[in-house]
């Protein structure tokens, strides 16, 4: 990431990764993607995989999360 997110900006970020965390377990799954966003075509799980799956584990960190999500601000 090229730039630092305000407070305010992470806050938002991690209420929303806190939304699609489903089981609170800290990491977003393809299921939990699936569930919170139904139409959520193959092709952009793919996309996510491949940018924000930086250590590969098939799930997403908050960290992961706030990267990807603060890129593209």
């Amino acid at each position: 990431m090229t730039h630092e997110l305000s407070h305010e900006r992470f806050e938002t970020l991690k209420r929303e990764f806190d939304a699609i965390d489903r089981d609170g377990d800290g990491f977003i799954t393809e299921a939990e993607l699936l569930s919170y966003f139904p139409g959520l075509p193959p092709e952009a799980i793919a996309a996510l995989d491949r940018d924000a799956d930086v250590d590969a584990d098939g799930r997403f960190s908050l960290e992961e999360f706030v990267r990807l999500a603060g890129a593209r601000d």
